[in-house]
């Protein structure tokens, strides 16, 4: 667990990591499809967020299937993701 770490101008890789009270300044956040990150008390400034490996290659299904018509489909993943699905 990263406690209270000011990162500046890095990059950090997020797969299964857990953060309290960190503040990133312009760094570089990747998150590469493994187990999730969690976030406690951050904060984030003028961040650059990358998807790699398996977590890129869901962007481009959720692109390929938004494309293909099934809007309905990711637009209820973006609720269920933004908490409006309740």
């Amino acid at each position: 667990m990263q406690t209270a770490t000011l990162y500046t101008h890095e990059t950090v890789s997020l797969d299964g990591e857990h953060f309290a009270d960190c503040e990133f300044r312009k760094c570089r956040l990747v998150y590469a499809g493994g187990e999730p990150p969690s976030f406690e008390s951050c904060r984030f400034d003028a961040c650059e967020w990358k998807l790699e490996g398996p977590a890129a290659n869901t962007l481009g299904h959720l692109k390929a299937v938004w494309a293909a018509g099934a809007k309905p489909y990711v637009q209820g993943l973006i609720k269920e993701v933004t908490g409006a699905a309740r």
